[in-house]
């Protein structure tokens, strides 16, 4: 469950039940709430999903239609394709302060109290009921399912430090209440439900139907008001686990994720969720979006267990850092990524990958040829009918060009001498004469890389330290 920090609510709310209803506050359900806010981001053009990429289209309008019925969700999709931020994203199609009841144990509505405990104080304070502001933030309670969760945990269970001062077990004031009615009025994630037990899912069953909760026999009738949404990805139902039948019946929509479906929505989507420490272009972003999609195609990886998106975030992340490296080594500033740097993808991150059984041994090796495709498919989308010949031609009439991650830019662009060809491949890539020549090098590397893919330029890279790359005929 993720912890939120408390947060008080403007001083101008009211503070009573009294105030509360005198200011015509009226209590709505969860759901009506939802719904009616969607209603009005949508009529009024305000994009409800702030940070979600590449769903505008296909998973979001299913999960809206979902909402505005009312219905308990679950999000079905392959590893890293954002399914729990999208249900993080949810809170914000709720009321940003609620009333609740001071002091109370749930967050119950001061105008519709459900514990016997408040139901008791109601009686007694009447219009003086204290009400507190509880925010947005603190109404989503996220649970992430483990074999050893229990329905204590979910549901609630006996608290003997209660029996222990002086209540009887029959009394419902001993029961320590567990996630879900502690999400009352909210909203309830329970991320990867197959990994439940399935004796804890039949504990949910009444909570999603009934919409109460029942503890070891004791006849509580709680009027729970939550949205219950999950996340599950499609092996789960047959592998790890499944979700038992009963329990998916109530789920009243299942929509199914997926990866980005085009290359600039996976660049979005690294661009929004990398921490780069050093400049990483627009270009290599691209080979990386384009590596991770040739992953998603590929006969050697498990695409059963999926190439999550962070994969293509820790790629970017990877480049940026071995620029970052360069930088501190050779002293060169600011700290730019070329495409030399893509060289460190393969070994860092081929952990993160489930391969096919039969290729083992081969992992790198694909890898390398997949990411080279990426340069190529990237150099070719950026460089078409441009002729780069005078380069092939420069590089043959004697200017190798070396590089490495002991090699500042400036050097690979005085290994070659002024060609107009060369200002053009800078232009393609948004790159200008007065930038960095760490940024130029970039542009110069790709054109170079893609001669090489295209075997009109040879490539030596020595071993050592150094690591040098050399560029030649």
């Amino acid at each position: 469950m993720r912890s939120v920090e408390k947060v008080t609510g403007p001083e101008n709310l009211p503070r009573t039940a009294g105030e509360l209803r005198a200011a015509g506050h009226v209590p709505r359900g969860v759901k009506t709430e939802i719904r009616e806010n969607l209603l009005a981001a949508l009529r009024e053009g305000r994009n409800p999903w702030p940070g979600i990429v590449g769903f505008d289209r296909t998973v979001l309008p299913q999960l809206e239609r979902a909402l505005l019925a009312g219905h308990d969700v679950v999000l079905l999709g392959e590893r890293g394709q954002g399914k729990t931020r999208l249900l993080r994203t949810i809170t914000g199609l709720l009321d940003e302060w609620t009333p609740v009841i001071e002091g109370a144990e749930l967050g119950e509505h001061p105008l519709d109290p459900i514990t016997p405990e408040s139901r008791r104080r109601a009686a007694e304070l009447g219009e003086d009921l204290p009400v507190a502001w509880r925010h947005r933030s603190e109404r989503y309670a996220e649970k992430l399912a483990t074999p050893d969760t229990s329905v204590g945990d979910l549901i609630g269970d006996v608290d003997p430090v209660k029996v222990a001062q002086g209540r009887t077990l029959g009394d419902p004031e001993t029961i320590h209440f567990g996630l879900v009615p502690r999400a009352h009025r909210g909203i309830v994630a329970v991320n990867e439900l197959p990994d439940l037990a399935e004796r804890i899912q039949v504990a949910l069953l009444n909570v999603m139907e009934e919409r109460d909760i029942q503890v070891r026999g004791y006849t509580l009738r709680l009027p729970l008001d939550v949205l219950l949404v999950a996340t599950s990805n499609p092996e789960d139902y047959t592998n790890r686990g499944r979700i038992i039948t009963p329990l998916k019946d109530r789920f009243g929509a299942e929509v199914v994720t997926h990866y980005p479906l085009t290359v600039a929505a996976e660049v979005d989507v690294i661009k929004q969720e990398a921490e780069l420490l050093a400049e990483v272009g627009e270009p290599l972003l691209e080979v990386i979006a384009r590596f991770v999609r040739n992953l998603r195609e590929s006969s050697a990886i498990d695409q059963r267990s999926g190439v999550s998106a962070r994969f293509a975030v820790a790629a970017a992340e990877t480049v940026s850092a071995a620029a970052l490296r360069r930088s501190a080594l050779i002293g060169e500033e600011p700290a730019i990524a070329r495409p030399i740097d893509l060289e460190a993808v393969p070994s860092v991150l081929r952990g993160k990958l489930e391969f096919e059984s039969g290729e083992e041994g081969r992992e790198i090796e694909h890898l390398v040829h997949l990411l080279r495709r990426a340069v190529a498919e990237t150099a070719k989308d950026k460089f078409a009918g441009l002729d780069l010949r005078p380069l092939v031609d420069a590089v043959v009439d004697g200017h190798l060009v070396a590089t490495g991650e002991r090699v500042p830019g400036s050097e690979v662009l005085a290994a070659l001498p002024e060609l107009p060809v060369l200002h053009e491949v800078a232009a393609r890539l948004d790159v200008t004469p007065t930038d960095p020549p760490g940024r130029i090098a970039a542009a110069v590397e790709l054109a170079l890389e893609s001669l090489y893919l295209r075997r009109r330029l040879a490539k030596d890279s020595s071993e050592g330290p150094d690591g040098t790359t050399v560029y030649g005929p």
